[in-house]
């Protein structure tokens, strides 16, 4: 039997042509939602929609740019109809030392991870507030729950998206708009390439050794993108309905062994 859980409900995910946006976008509309996959790779986006849409899902994709006020409006425009979901997924990673990162960088990271997701929400709140069941989840990283080595663009931007999504959930609760923020842990995506081009992240001496075999992930293993995807698909659902303003680490418990 299909399962019918958005079924009549509009979801707009970021960065969704691929990893933990494509896997949400495929969830959603697999649960009867209408997705619009809006990517900065607008070719790569396309490609996700015509696969939702060879298996008789309702998807299409706009290329877009989350940093640029001018491609946010054209999302308002193509959901002019009204829209229930957004999931503000658009991301970079960034992982340069403290001694090399320039403010050009900083406000690069800032500007894709943090404040397009401010930026997109208020652009879509009318949309939103119009709906019976709105739904906001910002995703950020347990990074941005905890300091590590390298990270202080992607750690400052992602801890911002975590307060700033307490701070949205008060203001827009008035509205019925319930905003609520997912921080994964290690996610088998893209990102987990190394920087070096030398390989993946998870497939590393130190990360097999110390994250797997020594239990620093307490379920040893990285999570699949359906597994971030899954808990997304939670917070947009009717069984969130009194929850708003919260953080939930879909970690594997790694942050239970910091």
């Amino acid at each position: 039997m299909a399962d019918t859980t958005f079924a009549g409900r509009r979801a707009l995910v970021t960065g969704a042509a691929r990893g933990i946006g494509a896997a949400t976008a495929a969830l959603l509309a697999r649960r009867g939602a209408e997705v619009v996959v809006a990517d900065i790779d607008g070719a790569e986006a396309e490609e996700t929609a015509a696969q939702l849409c060879a298996e008789g899902l309702a998807a299409r994709a706009v290329a877009c740019d989350v940093t640029r006020e001018d491609d946010i409006a054209r999302l308002e425009a193509v959901l002019a109809g009204g829209l229930d979901i957004l999931v503000n997924n658009a991301a970079i990673l960034d992982a340069t030392p403290a001694d090399r990162l320039i403010r050009a960088r900083f406000t690069q990271v800032q500007a894709v991870n943090q404040n397009a997701a401010l930026w997109v929400t208020l652009a879509m709140r009318p949309l939103l507030a119009a709906s019976t069941r709105a739904r906001v989840v910002n995703i950020a990283s347990i990074q941005g729950l905890r300091g590590t080595a390298d990270t202080l663009a992607y750690s400052t931007a992602k801890g911002g998206v975590v307060n700033m999504t307490r701070a949205l959930a008060v203001d827009l609760a008035p509205e019925g708009i319930l905003v609520n923020c997912i921080c994964p842990g290690f996610v088998d995506t893209r990102m987990a390439l190394l920087p070096d081009g030398s390989g993946h992240e998870h497939d590393t001496d130190w990360f097999r050794d110390i994250y797997i075999r020594y239990g620093r992930i307490p379920l040893r293993r990285a999570a699949l993108p359906d597994d971030i995807a899954a808990a997304i698909a939670f917070f947009c659902g009717d069984d969130c309905r009194y929850i708003t303003g919260q953080v939930l680490a879909v970690d594997g418990g790694v942050t239970a062994t910091f």
